[in-house]
């Protein structure tokens, strides 16, 4: 059995509990031909059997980390309710989860006291951010590392607002050099900083960027939404743990718990430290808000239907996994960058392979070593072809080469980009798994020389 279903035992009985709790209200019948969702639900299970196994070790590609058994199933149990965390009208118990699961998050940053919510994802949860800082920051520029997820370029688009890069150093996060040469031109209102990039882990250097918006008075956002979780990790470089500490210091940040949190997508989360911007979203709405003179969800979200199941799933998960340094939660953390640290060392020491980054969180990029970087960008296509048929799945990245700190007299650089093999170890199960996918790389290594 390669699929986890013995859970699903405990579904019934919790539907049952759930049940009880409506057993005032009049029976209705379930006006369905059974037979017929049978055939349909067949076809479903066998068209998705083509997808790549992202629930396994032997996936190491993207971004993509199954939701813990006690999401998914509470995300099943919510979904007989099926509410909508818009407003209390439509979702009273999840909107309550809601509020709690995102205050147990800005707890992890040290915030007692937040504006956030829940989003469908990491984009939306930054487009809310820079959406806000947009408001804050008129008419000024909005800057983040030429590394920086490309949706920031894209959200600054579709908000009408002026976006520059900012170029990388060689451990591809952000040159706070370079960062203030454009500060000192001015026209700058806010940076946006990555903890965990999506192409090689990185995280900015937020101590030495937080000592620039002291000179410079800028709005600091930070994209944790891969990186954050990292916090409770106890095995990061000591650099690493430093500039994830600073989280606590930047004005907004997004993370995702549909990445590390062990959720299903899609769930995302943007926090305020200042709870005052609450007032930007200020609207009335003639027919939502009439049951309580509470707070709404919605009236703090750019997003209006939601659903309340991402919610339930998040605070169950919180529940039975609490965010604390040394607890399960981290250290499954721990045991990813265990993971990539080994995959890493191996690769290292062994001379058919190119490594050129440390990792700082789980990511490891690497490409198989040739006398020229363009060979080296066809032994990686090639590498990533051959290991798929070896049901290993990686990743390829392009990654310029001018950002790479020391290449080898003897490879020859001829041309501007590498395109390296990538792989996520961000499954616990990885570190008992990286001996095995070390083996298959090894195998590989061999049939390109």
């Amino acid at each position: 059995m390669k699929l986890e279903r013995d859970s699903l035992s405990i579904l019934k009985e919790m539907l049952d509990l759930l049940d009880k709790g409506f057993s005032n209200l009049p029976d209705t019948d379930s006006a369905y031909d059974r037979d017929a969702m049978r055939e349909v639900l067949l076809e479903v299970a066998e068209r998705m059997q083509d997808n790549f196994p992202y629930f396994n070790p032997l996936y190491a590609g993207q971004m993509l980390k199954p939701p813990h058994p006690v999401a998914r199933l509470a995300y099943m149990l919510s979904l007989w309710i099926n509410p909508n965390n818009h407003a209390l009208d439509g979702g009273r118990a999840s909107s309550a989860m809601e509020k709690e699961a995102v205050a147990a998050i800005a707890g992890l940053l040290g915030w007692d006291v937040h504006l956030g919510h829940l989003t469908s994802g990491g984009t939306m949860a930054n487009l809310e951010a820079l959406w806000v800082a947009g408001r804050l920051k008129p008419d000024l520029t909005i800057v983040a590392s030429e590394q920086a997820h490309y949706t920031h370029g894209r959200i600054t688009d579709v908000l009408g607002l002026p976006f520059q890069t900012v170029p990388c150093d060689t451990q591809s996060r952000m040159d706070t050099d370079a960062l203030e040469r454009m500060l000192k031109g001015g026209g700058i209102g806010v940076v946006v900083a990555t903890a965990g990039t999506t192409g090689t882990g990185a995280v900015d250097p937020l101590r030495e960027i937080l000592g620039l918006r002291e000179r410079y008075g800028f709005r600091l956002h930070v994209d944790a939404a891969y990186g954050g979780y990292y916090m409770l990790a106890s095995n990061l470089r000591q650099e690493t743990s430093l500039s994830l500490d600073c989280l606590r210091d930047a004005d907004s940040v997004v993370i995702d718990p549909h990445k590390h949190g062990l959720q299903p997508y899609g769930c995302g989360c943007v926090l305020f430290r200042d709870p005052g911007v609450g007032r930007l979203y200020k609207h009335d709405s003639p027919y939502t808000y009439f049951s309580t003179s509470e707070l709404h969800l919605g009236e703090i979200s750019l997003e209006c239907s939601r659903p309340g199941a991402a919610a339930v799933a998040l605070w169950a998960t919180q529940k039975l996994f609490p965010m604390k340094r040394g607890g399960d939660f981290a250290k499954g953390l721990g045991k990813c960058r265990e993971a990539a640290m080994n995959l890493y060392t191996w690769m290292r020491d062994d001379t058919r392979f190119f490594t050129f980054l440390e990792p700082e969180l789980d990511i490891v990029v690497w490409a198989p070593k040739a006398s020229r970087i363009s060979e080296m960008s066809r032994r990686s296509t090639r590498s990533f072809e051959e290991a798929a048929s070896r049901d290993l799945h990686l990743a390829l990245f392009t990654y310029p080469t001018r950002l790479i700190g020391s290449i080898p007299r003897s490879i020859e650089v001829d041309q501007e980009t590498l395109t390296c093999l990538r792989s996520c170890l961000m499954k616990p199960e990885h570190l008992d798994w990286v001996p095995r996918i070390w083996q298959i790389l090894r195998t590989l290594a061999d049939t390109l020389q």
